[in-house]
C-alpha cells in the first residue's frame, strides 16, 4: 500500500523516530543516501507563497539523487483548470512521489487517494508536518538525539486553531511530549485533532492540555515555540488578530517564565514586535536557524522513508 505524509499522525511513534534518526544523519552527512538516482522526478507544487518550502525540497530533491519537478500552481490552477483527480492521475504516472502545499486538506487527501505514489503535505490549512519533523529534529539535535525527546515540555502560544498549533498536538504526542497549547479562549485547536492528540500520548506517554493564561502555558517548559497571528489569507483581518493574540506574545519577559535555557522555536516568517520580540528570536535560546536548515534533512530523510516502503 502507498504510503503518505499527509497530516503528523501518519507516521507512527517508532517511524517517527526512525525519520528523525535519518534526518540527524543527513545532518551530518548530506550525501548519505540518493534513492531518487536516475534521476527519478518528484513533483513539487505551489498554490501558496513559499520561500523555505521551495528551497528545502528542491535542495533535498537534487541531493537525494533526482529532479525536482516544480508546478506553478497558479498555472496548473489544480482543481480549476483540470480537476484533483485528472492531475493526480496525470502526475502519478510520470513521478516518484507528489509534493503538495496547498490550501484544503481535503486537496491533499484526494491527490493522496489517487495518485498511486507517496503525496506529502508540504502545508495546508489545518496542517504543518514536515514543519514539526524539522522542529522535533532540531530539539533531538540540541538536546542529545531522538531519546531525549519522550518528556519534554513544549509549549506553543500564540493561535491555537492553525495549522502549526495542529501539527504540534500530533507530531508532539507521536513523539512522547507534553504539550501546551496557550491561546486565546476564541481560537482553540480543533477538537478532533486535540482528541486525537490526547489518545496518541496516552500510548507515548506524553500529554496534551489547552491553556488560556500564557504565563500557564510557558511555566518551567523545556521548549517555546509560536508563530504569525495572521496566516496566508487572513490579512483583511490583522488588526483584530494582533488585539486577540496580543497576550500571548512571546517576548523575554514570557520566556523567563520558561525552564533555565529553554529552546525558542519559530517556523518562520517572523513579525517581530508582534508575535515574537527581536531580543527573542535572535538571542542566545534561539534555535530558529537551526529549526530553518533542519526542514532540509528531515524532508530528505522523509521522502527516503516514503520511497522505501513495498
Amino acid at each position: 500500500m502507498t504510503r503518505h505524509f499527509l497530516r503528523d499522525d501518519d507516521l507512527t511513534p517508532r517511524e517517527q523516530a526512525d525519520v528523525i534518526e535519518l534526518a540527524l544523519a543527513f545532518r551530518d552527512d548530506r550525501f548519505i543516501r540518493t534513492p531518487l538516482a536516475g534521476p527519478r522526478a518528484i513533483a513539487v507544487i505551489f498554490d501558496k507563497p513559499t520561500l523555505r518550502t521551495q528551497v528545502s525540497f528542491v535542495t533535498g530533491i537534487a541531493e537525494l539523487g533526482g529532479f525536482p519537478l516544480q508546478v506553478d500552481g497558479s498555472l496548473a490552477r489544480i482543481g480549476v483548470r483540470e480537476s484533483i483527480a485528472d492531475t493526480a492521475r496525470v502526475l502519478g504516472r510520470q513521478v516518484a512521489a507528489i509534493v503538495w502545499r496547498t490550501h484544503a486538506q481535503r486537496r491533499l487527501e484526494e491527490m493522496a487517494a489517487l495518485a498511486g505514489v507517496p503525496v506529502v503535505n508540504a502545508l495546508t490549512d489545518e496542517f504543518h508536518p514536515c514543519q514539526v519533523l524539522a522542529d522535533l529534529t532540531t530539539l533531538a539535535q540540541h538536546r542529545g538525539g531522538v531519546a531525549s525527546l519522550p518528556g519534554t515540555t513544549l509549549a506553543y502560544v500564540g493561535d491555537g486553531a492553525n495549522n502549526m498549533a495542529h501539527s504540534y498536538l500530533l507530531g508532539g504526542a507521536t513523539a512522547g511530549l507534553h504539550v501546551r497549547i496557550g491561546t486565546p479562549v476564541d481560537a482553540p485547536p480543533d477538537p478532533q485533532v486535540l482528541a486525537r492528540a490526547a489518545q496518541i500520548a496516552s500510548g507515548t506517554g506524553g500529554s496534551v492540555a489547552v491553556v488560556h493564561d500564557v504565563a500557564d502555558a510557558v511555566a518551567r517548559a523545556d521548549v517555546v515555540a509560536t508563530d504569525t497571528w495572521t496566516s496566508m489569507g487572513q490579512e483583511d483581518g490583522a488588526a483584530d488578530r494582533e488585539r486577540l493574540f496580543e497576550a500571548f506574545r512571546l517576548d523575554a519577559p514570557t520566556l523567563s517564565l520558561a525552564a533555565p535555557g529553554a529552546l525558542v522555536l519559530h517556523c518562520l516568517p517572523a513579525y517581530r514586535g508582534k508575535e515574537i520580540t527581536a531580543e527573542v528570536i535572535d538571542g542566545p535560546q534561539s534555535v530558529v536557524w537551526d529549526e530553518a536548515e533542519n526542514r532540509l534533512h528531515a524532508q530528505k530523510a522523509l521522502l527516503s522513508f516514503l520511497l522505501d516502503r513495498p
